[in-house]
């Protein structure tokens, strides 16, 4: 089989930041990269699991709703996945960045954490999750949309 794309991406020089990851047509994957792989400190999964169904949310309620085709956590808890279309970069850094700004304030009850919108609705971790959303908004503040580009 052919490796795929996300693979050939080299995780040993991937600090946090906001990246293209792929372009499939009119569909831009971005890649959030929270946490610096390999280096011993990742999300937990409560705290991942919260943070998607916040990012999630926002997203999909924000001013560019229509151009959200998925938002969800790496299998290896440094990040999200946020996929787009009809959006440029600069767009996508603010909604980014807005949605960050959101969940680091957020105080109110879970979106979707109930037994009946999630299956496993008890995996929750607000406080870690407003904690890394505030770290993650540090570096997004620095992003400049023009060069959200992996540097390998």
């Amino acid at each position: 089989m052919e490796r795929i794309a996300s693979f050939c991406v080299d995780h040993t020089h991937l600090m946090p930041g906001m990246y293209l990851s792929r372009k499939d047509g009119e569909v831009l994957t971005w890649d959030i990269r929270m946490k610096r792989p390999n280096h011993g400190s990742y999300l937990s999964p409560a705290c991942a699991h919260t943070l998607e169904h916040l990012f999630a949310t926002y997203a999909r309620n924000s001013k560019w709703s229509d151009h959200i085709i998925y938002v969800g956590p790496m299998g290896c808890l440094t990040g999200f996945y946020l996929l787009t279309t009809g959006m440029t970069p600069a767009e996508a850094l603010a909604l980014t960045t807005e949605a960050f700004q959101w969940m680091a304030d957020y105080q109110g009850e879970i979106p979707g954490a109930s037994a009946t919108e999630c299956g496993n609705y008890l995996m929750m971790d607000p406080v870690a999750a407003r904690v890394e959303a505030a770290a993650m908004l540090a570096v997004l503040k620095t992003l400049d949309p023009d060069h959200l580009t992996y540097q390998n």
